[in-house]
């Protein structure tokens, strides 16, 4: 295919596609999704060589958020039976942290519930970053706390913390359809001021919440201006109880056309393969690493993820192989710190603007996904409870 060939030249020089060009890839057929998955993983390769990088969730603080996000178990309202606690204490965290480096992760993500930290809970997470870095020697630690207040950003970077996560999720044009107590806006500034305290800026998006293909090409050239180190894909886990919980759009094809087209539009990017690639994904999953060089280890927030031995094994068997603690993980370029120049994200050519022409008509009609609620499992293991985690 002409486009695909285009696409893999394109995403080896760090030039943006266009939009047509991003929107074609979405709406290929499944007899060309192996093409697809082929031209991405040569751009996957090229800058990220076989390697897959593992990072392993810590949930300090869970459930009762007044936040009204749709697709979050934690939300204001929420009926989803998860667990609730407060504050894991900096030992119980660091705790948690080291079965997850034993595993095999690389870093290591601390999220709390919540619209965003006081500077008392800046505080607590400090400590709570000290404790694992003395604990766990060359362990990346990233925050993920919410809304960061001014000065906020700066505080996590003295303590230690080498990057802030925070979603976009999706497009500007649909974001008060999914979330109304906070804006897309705030959520831009968020990132902005991570970047700007000299973190590791990490973003990315959820797919499977009823969106167009248009809103998913939106919110990665948006991802792209933006220029973050990291993009975790997600795709929706409909969890009982929250307001998408019947919302099964993705099937595992779908998922695999997701992914490569992030790759083409951020082709030298850690993609990290996030929430629901069990639940999606499912047997397809070893063709995703194709895509992605991230994945998460274990379980996630509230829910149950695979077993980490599973997840080694899939690596290995794919061909694939773990991330080393010496090893760095993104391109010379990127981990030197010259992307990050605020025009048009890195690499991007002709001022970043991106292409206006009408998106192609999809190869086959979309049919909804067949619901696997049997795949959705709360998590009752690890932070928060006695019992031990899995990584």
């Amino acid at each position: 295919m002409d486009l695909l060939n285009t696409l893999v030249d394109k995403g080896l020089r760090r030039e943006l596609p266009t939009r047509e060009e991003a929107l074609a890839v979405l709406a290929t057929s499944d007899d060309d999704l192996l093409d697809v998955v082929a031209a991405a993983g040569k751009v996957r390769r090229h800058w990220f060589g076989r390697r897959v990088k593992l990072n392993y969730l810590v949930n300090l603080k869970s459930g009762l958020c007044p936040e009204d996000c749709s697709y979050c178990s934690q939300r204001l309202g929420s009926e989803a039976g998860i667990l609730k606690y407060t504050w894991l204490k900096p030992d119980q965290a660091s705790d948690a942290a080291a079965a997850g480096v034993a595993g095999g992760a690389k870093r290591v993500c601390l999220v709390a519930s919540g619209r965003g930290p006081t500077d008392r809970d800046v505080d607590r997470v400090s400590e709570t970053i000290r404790a694992i870095k003395e604990n766990n020697e060359g362990v990346e630690v990233c925050a993920c706390l919410g809304l960061l207040s001014d000065g906020q950003a700066e505080r996590l970077r003295e303590a230690g913390a080498d990057a802030y996560n925070h979603n976009l999720n999706t497009s500007e044009a649909t974001y008060g359809e999914i979330t109304t107590t906070h804006t897309y806006a705030d959520r831009v500034d968020t990132v902005e001021k991570a970047h700007a305290a000299g973190l590791s800026a990490c973003s990315g998006l959820i797919a499977g919440m009823g969106e167009t293909d248009e809103d998913l090409v939106d919110v990665v050239y948006s991802l792209r201006e933006l220029d973050p180190d990291s993009v975790p894909v997600n795709f929706l886990i409909p969890v009982e109880g929250t307001p998408l919980a019947k919302e099964w759009n993705l099937t595992p094809q779908r998922c695999l056309r997701i992914l490569a087209m992030v790759r083409f539009v951020c082709p030298d990017v850690e993609v990290r393969i996030a929430g629901g690639r069990e639940v999606h994904l499912r047997s397809m999953q070893p063709l995703a690493l194709h895509l992605a060089n991230s994945i998460f280890l274990g379980d996630y927030l509230t829910t149950e993820g695979q077993a980490g031995k599973a997840d080694l094994e899939m690596i290995a068997d794919a061909g694939f192989e773990v991330e080393g603690a010496d090893q760095v993980t993104l391109p010379e370029h990127r981990a030197a710190g010259g992307c990050h120049d605020g025009g048009g994200g890195c690499g991007s050519e002709g001022g970043g603007v991106c292409g206006s022409a009408a998106a192609p008509e999809a190869a086959e009609p979309r049919t909804a996904a067949e619901p696997r609620t049997d795949l959705v499992a709360v998590r009752r293991r690890g932070a928060g409870t006695d019992l031990a985690p899995n990584a």
